[in-house]
C-alpha cells in the first residue's frame, strides 16, 4: 500500500509497511500512481502525451524512471506487502504487566470550563480527593503488577491536582523512598490549569516532574470563553505570569502547553503562535471532545478551515526552525527512522492493559476517559483487576481488530486511533472516531512533509 500527497511544493510517496518515504519529481509522481494498474507501455505512453513539449520528458528518460520504481518495489521500499497482519493478534496477549497509572487525585476543579470531557473534574459523580493510603496502595499494586519493567510512569491528573498537592508530594515522597529497593524508577507528569501554581509547585516540579503539561487554550479572549472560575471571571490574566515562570524554569526539562480548540476558534493556529510569542516553545492543540449537538462541537463544514490550519502550522514552522526560533508542536513529533516499535504501532497506547486510570476510591479504569462509566470499571487497587474479560476485549484492540482501518494508510501511525473515542463516536473501542481520523490523517501529512523538507535541506 503507498500514499501519495502533494504539500508545499513536494511530491511524496509514502510506502505504508515499509515506512519509506520518497520525494519525487512530477513524473515519477504520476508514474508510481499508475504503476500498479498498468503496463508499462501504457505509463510511458500517458506520460509523453501529458508532458508533451517538456524535453526532459523523454521515452527513455521514462524507461530509466520506470527501472527505478521496480528496483524500490524489489528492495521493498515501494509497494511492499503487509508483514504484521498476523503478528497483531499476539501483540497483548503475551503479558499482563502494567507500567503506568493515571492518578486522579482530585475528582474537583477550581475552574468551570463548560467544554470539560470530565464534568468539571467530576467524571459525572461525586466530587472527592484521593487520601494517601489510595495513592500509596495504587503505587504498590503498579510495582507489583509491572513485572521486570524497571520504568513505571505515574500521571497525577484530575479535574485539578494543585487541589490535593499534599497528596501528591507525600506519594513522589513514597515512591523515591522504594525505588531502590523494588529496583524501580517512577517518572511522573502533572497536568495542571495553573491557578494554584507557585514558586513551591515550580520547585518541587521540576525536582520530581518528568514532564508537566499546562493547560491554556491561547489568545485572551479565546482562553476565556471557556476556561472561568465559578463566578465566571477568566483564568487567562491569572495564569499567564505564572506559566511563562514555569516554562522558563523548566529548561531543559519536559514541558508542553496545551489547549483546546473549538468551533468557535477554528484558526487555532493564530492562538498557538500567540502561545510561541510569548515564549512558550513546546505547545500541544487539540481538537474539542463532546457530543455532536453541542455548540462547541467541530463541524464537516470546518473540516476544510482545520485542514489549511494544519498546513499554515506547519509552514509556519519550518519558516522559524529557518530563522532559529524553533517551536515544538506535539502532534508533529515523528521520527521516520527511529520511530515507535512495530509492537506500539499495532497496540497503541496500551489503555485497559500497560495503562490503566485510578480513582479517588480506588477503582481501576481503562484510561481516563472511560472514568465514570461503570460498564468499563475493570476493578480496585487492592484486589487487582477483576474484570479480566474486559481487560481481554481491550488486549483484542489493535489497528487490525479495526475493520474501518484495513485500507487506511495511516494505520501504522495511530494505531488504529484513540479506543475511548472510538467507543463515544461508535459505541465500540474497536470502531473508528472518523471525524478524528481525518485530523490525524492530515496532522501525519504534515508532519511527514516537514521531516521530508528537512532531510531535503540537510542533503543540499
Amino acid at each position: 500500500m503507498i500514499h501519495q500527497y502533494q504539500l508545499n511544493g513536494y511530491n511524496i510517496v509514502l510506502d505504508v509497511y515499509s515506512g519509506s518515504v520518497h520525494l519525487v519529481d512530477e513524473v515519477a509522481y504520476d508514474m508510481i500512481a499508475m504503476y500498479e494498474t498498468n503496463t508499462p507501455e501504457e505509463i510511458i505512453s500517458a506520460m509523453l502525451a501529458k508532458y508533451a513539449g517538456r524535453p526532459d520528458v523523454t521515452e527513455a528518460e521514462l524507461r530509466e524512471c520506470l527501472q527505478d520504481i521496480d528496483a524500490l518495489k524489489q528492495a521493498g521500499k515501494l509497494f511492499s506487502e503487509d508483514p504484521y497482519r498476523d503478528l497483531a493478534q499476539h501483540v497483548k496477549q503475551k503479558s499482563d504487566d502494567i507500567k503506568a497509572l493515571c492518578l486522579h487525585v482530585a475528582h474537583t476543579c477550581n475552574l468551570n470550563c463548560s467544554y470539560c470531557f470530565a464534568a468539571q473534574g467530576k467524571y459525572k459523580g461525586e466530587r472527592a480527593l484521593m487520601s494517601f493510603e489510595v495513592g500509596k496502595q495504587a503505587l504498590d499494586f503498579l510495582v507489583s503488577h509491572s513485572g521486570k519493567r524497571v520504568n513505571l510512569e505515574v500521571d497525577f491528573f484530575g479535574g485539578e491536582p494543585l487541589m490535593n498537592w499534599d497528596v501528591v508530594k507525600q506519594l513522589v515522597a513514597y515512591a523515591r523512598s522504594i525505588e531502590e529497593t523494588v529496583h524501580k524508577k517512577f517518572r511522573f507528569t502533572l497536568t495542571t490549569n495553573g491557578v494554584l501554581v507557585d514558586d513551591e509547585v515550580i520547585d518541587f516540579a521540576n525536582r520530581e516532574m518528568h514532564n508537566v503539561v499546562m493547560s491554556i487554550d491561547g489568545r485572551p479572549e479565546v482562553h476565556d470563553r471557556f476556561r472561568v472560575d465559578y463566578a465566571g471571571n477568566g483564568s487567562f490574566e491569572n495564569i499567564l505570569p505564572k506559566f511563562q515562570k514555569f516554562a522558563k524554569a523548566r529548561r531543559d526539562r519536559n514541558y508542553y502547553v496545551r489547549g483546546t480548540y473549538t468551533h468557535y476558534n477554528t484558526d487555532f493556529t493564530n492562538d498557538l503562535f500567540y502561545l510561541a510569542d510569548l515564549g512558550f516553545t513546546e505547545l500541544s492543540m487539540e481538537p474539542v471532545v463532546c457530543a455532536p449537538d453541542d455548540p462547541v462541537a467541530l463541524t464537516e463544514e470546518d473540516l476544510p478551515k482545520l485542514f489549511a490550519q494544519y498546513e499554515i502550522l506547519a509552514k509556519e514552522m519550518l519558516k522559524r526552525e529557518k530563522e532559529g526560533r524553533p517551536l515544538t508542536f506535539y502532534h508533529y513529533m515523528i521520527d521516520l527512522t527511529h520511530g515507535p516499535c512495530i509492537y506500539k504501532r499495532l497496540a497503541g497506547c496500551g489503555s485497559g492493559t500497560e495503562y490503566l486510570a485510578v480513582t479517588p476510591w480506588g477503582d481501576l479504569y481503562p484510561c481516563h476517559q472511560f472514568v465514570g462509566d461503570e460498564s468499563y470499571r475493570m476493578g480496585n487497587v487492592w484486589d487487582g483487576v477483576t474484570n479480566t474479560e474486559l481487560r481481554d476485549t481491550f488486549k483484542r484492540c489493535n489497528v487490525y481488530a479495526r475493520p474501518d482501518c484495513a485500507d487506511c494508510w495511516g494505520k501504522l501511525y495511530c494505531s488504529g486511533g484513540c479506543a475511548a473515542n472510538a467507543y463515544h463516536a461508535t459505541g465500540s473501542i474497536t470502531g473508528t472516531y472518523e471525524y478524528g481520523c481525518k485530523l490525524f490523517l492530515k496532522r501525519m501529512e504534515c508532519a511527514i512533509m516537514m521531516q521530508t523538507a528537512r532531510c531535503r535541506k540537510d542533503a543540499e
